[in-house]
């Protein structure tokens, strides 16, 4: 799926493209390539949130319950629902968004825009609102509606507001029938590659090669790099770097675990080869995250 201009945000009252669809209260789609601290705190929702992921992990609180989010997946958060990021910041990656005003006591279809007949779209509310599992494995169709809506919403050209209504109709539509659909098994991540990953957060010290990683989840290199990037859209050795970096963050709001031991126990090989990975991916260094981030409790 290719990514439109990045960033691409638009939110109502803003952005003169959105002033036909009020009931569209922001629409984007982002790659985010530093980690900003606290840019997604956990908070109460106050509108409906449809996220999908495009490339990246992301680990999210929804709702009270934490959530493991892949390329492929889609995040519905309903208004009244808590959300945020597990470490109250938004993950290396990247994602489209679309926030709706959908009232919850509402018993008159979405509205005016929509095309939805009326029992339709109860039916829909019904399975939106009442839902317990908001995140939805593998739902790829989705990433194709959002880029159709943000390729309408940029070009504008003629009939581009029926036709943008009509593809967030089938939005709601396609997540709704597989809400319905989904059940209570297991996603089909591999458990084998969860184990991994604890296997590397237990022992992020040793200095893991590409070799070593596959061996534990008995592939060859080319197969595991395959699947690593299908699941993670990082390369192994990328998505080593991000748990690393994930853990430091950890360690750094202790302000008993000095920097070097930080690096040291998180696999960085020096002080410094910490610092500048730390300051490419997170736009700070690891003594100003550490100041911020304590200057912010």
């Amino acid at each position: 799926m290719a990514m439109l201009a990045n960033p691409y945000i638009l939110q109502q009252g803003l952005s003169k493209e959105l002033e036909p669809f009020p009931h569209i209260i922001e629409f984007s789609i982002k790659k985010i390539q530093t980690i900003h601290l606290n840019s997604l705190p956990i908070g109460k929702s106050n509108n409906c949130k449809i996220y999908y992921i495009h490339e990246g992990r992301y680990d999210w609180s929804i709702d009270g319950t934490c959530h493991i989010l892949y390329p492929g997946d889609l995040a519905l958060i309903m208004p009244g629902q808590s959300f945020g990021g597990v470490r109250d910041f938004l993950d290396i990656g990247a994602l489209c968004l679309m926030m709706l005003d959908i009232d919850r006591s509402g018993d008159h279809g979405f509205g005016k825009w929509s095309g939805l007949s009326s029992l339709e779209s109860r039916s829909i509310r019904k399975i939106l609102l009442l839902n317990d599992m908001p995140v939805v494995a593998g739902c790829k169709d989705a990433g194709l509606l959002f880029q159709a809506i943000g390729r309408e919403l940029q070009g504008q050209e003629l009939g581009f507001q029926t036709r943008i209504n009509h593809l967030t109709d089938s939005l709601l539509i396609l997540i709704a029938r597989q809400l319905s659909k989904q059940n209570n098994s297991h996603r089909d991540f591999p458990r084998t590659f969860m184990k991994l990953e604890q296997e590397l957060r237990e022992n992020l010290s040793n200095q893991w090669t590409v070799e070593e990683m596959a061996a534990l989840v008995g592939l060859g290199t080319t197969a595991f790099t395959q699947k690593v990037k299908s699941y993670t859209g990082f390369s192994p050795m990328s998505y080593l770097i991000n748990i690393r970096i994930s853990e430091a963050i950890k360690l750094l709001k202790r302000t008993d675990v000095n920097l070097t031991d930080v690096a040291l126990d998180t696999g960085f090989y020096s002080s410094q080869h910490f610092s500048t990975t730390f300051k490419k991916l997170t736009g700070y260094t690891p003594s100003q995250f550490r100041k911020n981030n304590t200057d912010n409790i």
